[in-house]
């Protein structure tokens, strides 16, 4: 299969992506950093990396049409930024918001016709814990994942008579660069420090107390492009260790 990771540069895309690489499939990481994801790639079998930002339709209608027909499509791409609202920039609001919830959209619309035209396509998208509870601080990162639920939902009733399934990963806390800026900047908000932003914030809720592995999303995605999955569609899967139990 030929397999599109956005944000495949590093943390979770990157996982996935050598997932898919080392069970033998073709894999594309894309990324802001283009040469990020070149060095990325060269590490994986068979794989390539190129430049792409995923809230410009021209960039990503150029891939497309470089591409022509994809199998699969994981949405990964992700920023992250925590304040109080009303000290929340607005074009830092707006950006959270294009990339997470636009590009996954404008990523979609580009490859749909090509999965409609082979009777095939499996679009994952990969949403958080916080796409089900919201956290204090994290507005426009709640608003985004959220409304991720929604446009799969939305598009996996469009795409219903094809073999194409829309499904959401949401995973509570990953240990990835992302997380690790948050727990800094969660501490300041918070007045804590970075040691209880962990045990009192972030692994509090989980019953199993312990950060989600990116190879445990890794194997999720890849049970749900498997022939087993292929009438999983419009669902969200929950790697939170219990979180959402209570």
């Amino acid at each position: 299969m030929k397999v599109l990771v956005t944000g495949g540069a590093s943390g979770i895309g990157l996982g996935i992506g050598e997932h898919f690489a080392k069970a033998g499939h073709q894999v594309i990481l894309a990324d802001l950093d283009g040469a990020k994801a070149q060095a990325a790639a060269a590490t994986l079998p068979g794989a390539r990396g190129v430049a792409l930002n995923v809230t410009d339709p021209a960039q990503i209608q150029a891939l497309a049409q470089e591409l022509g027909s994809l199998d699969v499509l994981v949405n990964n791409a992700g920023i992250q930024h925590v304040a109080r609202l009303e000290d929340f920039p607005p074009e830092k609001w707006r950006q959270l918001i294009d990339i997470m919830l636009v590009g996954p959209a404008l990523m979609t619309q580009a490859f749909l016709p090509a999965m409609r035209e082979q009777n095939f396509g499996r679009i994952i998208n990969i949403g958080s814990i916080h796409a089900l509870v919201a956290s204090p601080f994290k507005s426009a990162y709640v608003a985004a994942k959220h409304g991720l639920l929604g446009f799969a939902k939305t598009l996996a009733l469009e795409l219903a008579e094809a073999d194409i399934t829309v499904n959401t990963i949401c995973p509570a806390y990953v240990k990835t660069p992302l997380v690790e800026k948050q727990i800094a900047d969660q501490a300041r908000e918070n007045g804590l420090t970075e040691d209880e932003v962990v045990s009192t914030i972030m692994l509090a809720p989980m019953a199993k107390k312990a950060f989600i592995g990116i190879d445990e999303i890794a194997g999720t995605a890849a049970f749900l492009v498997s022939p087993a999955a292929r009438n999983i569609t419009a669902q969200t899967l929950v790697l939170d260790g219990g979180w959402t139990a209570r």
